[in-house]
């Protein structure tokens, strides 16, 4: 069978944040294989040039920096309007999930922490993003994409405020969808298991187990986000925005969680 033919995203310059390993990283190899520039933050420089190694030799930019430090997403945007001098996609993708277990028994410290990196960070991302004046974010139509999740909608055990974060990630995109239309359009990208580090406590040691209740039987793998990400950031999708896609395998119609 001939394979698809992939949109293309030629010409596009798209910002990906938390995008050294798993999700963010199979995002960013979606765009690069478009014809995208990708741009790629994280934490650690180490980690930054290991995944842009695997990226199509001259796609890739790196900036390691913390994704809610102001002065990283500054010193990020500044680096995107020297190098490239516009953006067009912003992936919201860096989060965290530093707590486990029932919310009676939560930390607010660390809970706070979540919120600002799930949340906030996503938010300022978007606010000196429109706003820069050099990457003419509007001009060019630009597309926002958020990952949320299915513990946002669907109760998860043992990671409820990661879930109650994402729920938050969901209404974020919608309030920007309405008030940054026409020009920008806003999505969100909501996975159930997917097979990474991130995941690794969720599906660990019982992955037959755990992909039994999808019913494509199968867990997620990044690949699969990638794929919606780049429609979602594509003009194939030009009519859409304030929706949530949910990539599960099926997972929530059937009636599992996360």
């Amino acid at each position: 069978m001939a394979q698809a033919a992939q949109t293309s995203l030629e010409g596009q310059v798209a910002l990906i944040t938390g995008a050294s390993r798993g999700i963010g990283l199979g995002i960013a190899e979606a765009l690069a294989r478009r014809g995208a520039k990708v741009v790629l933050t994280a934490r650690k420089q180490e980690g930054l040039d290991d995944a842009i190694r695997t990226l199509p030799p001259g796609s890739a930019i790196g900036f390691a920096g913390k994704a809610d430090d102001p002065s990283h997403q500054d010193e990020v945007l500044e680096g995107i309007a020297q190098t490239h001098g516009r953006l067009d996609v912003l992936v919201n993708n860096a989060g965290i999930n530093p707590v486990y277990g029932p919310l009676a028994d939560l930390d607010l410290e660390a809970a706070r922490k979540v919120f600002e990196v799930n949340v906030f960070a996503g938010l300022g991302w978007v606010q000196k993003t429109v706003a820069h004046p050099a990457l003419q974010f509007k001009q060019h139509r630009g597309r926002i994409i958020f990952l949320s999740s299915v513990t946002g909608t669907t109760p998860a055990p043992n990671i409820g405020l990661y879930g109650i974060s994402k729920a938050a990630v969901t209404h974020l995109m919608r309030t920007l969808a309405v008030e940054l239309g026409p020009e920008i359009r806003v999505n969100a990208i909501s996975p159930a298991v997917v097979k990474t580090q991130f995941a690794e406590a969720l599906y660990q040691g019982k992955e037959e187990t755990v992909s039994s209740a999808y019913p494509l039987k199968r867990l997620g793998v990044p690949d699969d986000i990638g794929a919606a990400a780049a429609f979602l950031a594509s003009e194939e999708s030009s009519w859409i925005t304030a929706e949530v896609l949910t990539v599960d395998g099926g997972l929530t119609v059937a009636g599992g969680t996360a």
